[in-house]
């Protein structure tokens, strides 16, 4: 009997102890924020360096009487019944699992109804194309690259390109050295799926765009007329108009902006399916403390690789989305600084998906030992502890196959102009936005969260008594 509470006094003490360990690391993760020095360091270099690089901005400005012009055609266009059978387009650009140009046709059969023979062809290879391109986030990416690169005028197609980037850094991290510890399989699927989701509707919308300014380049004339042939909205046409009659790039970027992140709202943000099963769980919740949801555009300075960029708090307030591109934009394109060096970080290397694109350092894209069921700690202040292997991050086709989507649904978001016309009024500059020195501490943040989700499933097992059980699969 003696000797069997003994053995109880020592399981109850492995046991508290256990419990202490894990609530200890709950407490450093909520707390080190606040707490850790090298964070208010690095905060403090990064304000000062931010508020250097906005000594030399040039701000970028919306002029009164262009968005004056707009909005007398967008009080028209509100009065107008839209035309829903028209604003229809294949999400996933055509692309399908058996064919990537059938889809695109049979779309186009529908479209080109009403054009003229060369019109009709026109609609047909602008689809095609947008199918061809939209296979995966890669393919995306490296598309916005490319229509910059020969249409430098279009800034949104570089702050697509590498918002874009950000996208397949996250879906990759959903099978990198960290999330599968957090999340199980399945969710993280889900969580995959909203991105991608996201990512190609957003690109089979927009890009036909671009590609019918670039037609019209071609034509020497205005082609906008044809943009109902791709689904889009009413809203957009009067903006490429002006646009192509004064190429000032700043309101078309701002409408592509908030024209995307109203198609994506009841198509993906307000989808039933992931409210439920993503945005409403409490993983999705943890993303703001654990800055999972940062964008980061990583930029060349002298002779370092540096990173500027924003930490988004809402992902499903509508609202909060547009204002965080429009800050993101106000970011790339006025300061130069980080304009120039973004475009050399593009230029320097391709987008794989894989953190390694931007920090080799820390990351590597093949393991270099087994997966372990058992997660060591590896970083000390953002940066690997000697002899520590560097973190998973594999490229896109390493971690996820392309998908095929379902269309998204019909129908023209535009209804008031009084509810668009908030979002033209101004582009401000955040105080802050250069992340290098906090971003080690942003790794620690997660690694942190990964130990303290390990030490409360060994709790749960008994204070390490079971063998521990492996990532979440």
């Amino acid at each position: 009997m003696l000797n069997r509470k003994r053995r109880h006094g020592r399981r109850d003490s492995g046991q508290s102890r256990g419990k202490r360990s894990s609530l200890s690391k709950i407490k450093q993760l909520f707390s080190l924020p606040v707490a850790a020095w090298d964070y208010a360091v690095g905060k403090w270099h990064g304000m000062e360096t931010s508020q250097e690089m906005l000594g030399e901005a040039e701000p970028l400005q919306i002029a009164e009487d262009t968005v004056s012009e707009l909005m007398v055609t967008w009080l028209k266009l509100e009065r107008q019944p839209a035309d829903v059978d028209a604003v229809m387009t294949d999400g996933n650009g055509g692309a399908s699992e058996n064919s990537e140009e059938a889809p695109a046709k049979a779309a186009a059969s529908t479209f080109t109804q009403g054009w003229s023979g060369e019109e009709s062809l026109l609609i047909e290879r602008i689809l095609a194309e947008t199918a061809r391109l939209n296979r995966n986030n890669v393919t995306r990416t490296e598309a916005y690259r490319l229509i910059y690169k020969r249409r430098p005028e279009l800034h949104w197609a570089m702050l697509a390109h590498l918002v874009s980037r950000n996208g397949g850094w996250n879906m990759t991290d959903l099978e990198g050295e960290w999330l599968p510890h957090l999340l199980p399989g399945g969710k993280r699927k889900d969580v995959f799926l909203l991105l991608e989701h996201a990512n190609a509707f957003i690109f089979g919308d927009a890009y036909p765009q671009l590609l019918l300014y670039e037609e019209s380049i071609h034509a020497d004339r205005p082609l906008f007329h044809l943009l109902t042939a791709f689904g889009v909205t009413r809203f957009m046409r009067p903006v490429w108009e002006q646009f192509w009659r004064r190429r000032d790039p700043v309101p078309l970027t701002v409408a592509l902006i908030v024209n995307e992140q109203h198609f994506i709202e009841e198509r993906v943000v307000q989808d039933d399916y992931f409210r439920k099963n993503v945005i409403e769980t409490f993983f999705f919740g943890m993303q703001s403390l654990l800055q999972l949801n940062a964008v980061m555009f990583p930029y060349h300075s002298v002779n370092e690789l540096r990173l500027v960029g924003l930490i988004m708090e809402h992902f499903d307030d509508l609202s909060e989305r547009i204002e965080f591109g429009k800050a993101l934009y106000a970011i790339l394109f006025g300061v130069p600084r980080v304009r120039e060096g973004a475009l050399a970080f593009v230029d320097k290397g391709r987008h794989t998906a894989s953190r390694v694109d931007y920090a080799p350092q820390i990351f590597a894209r093949v393991r270099r030992d087994p997966p372990s069921a058992l997660y060591k700690e590896r970083l000390l202040g953002g940066k690997l502890l000697p002899g520590a292997a560097p973190l998973y991050s594999p490229e896109l086709g390493d971690a996820w196959a392309n998908q095929t989507l379902e269309a998204p649904a019909r129908g023209d978001w535009f209804h008031s102009a009084a509810d668009i016309a908030p979002y033209f009024r101004m582009l401000k500059l955040p105080r802050s936005f250069e992340l290098s020195n906090e971003y080690g501490l942003l790794l620690n943040k997660i690694e942190l969260a990964v130990l303290a989700a390990q030490q409360l499933r060994l709790d749960e097992q008994g204070a390490g008594r079971a063998e521990p059980k492996p990532p979440l699969t």
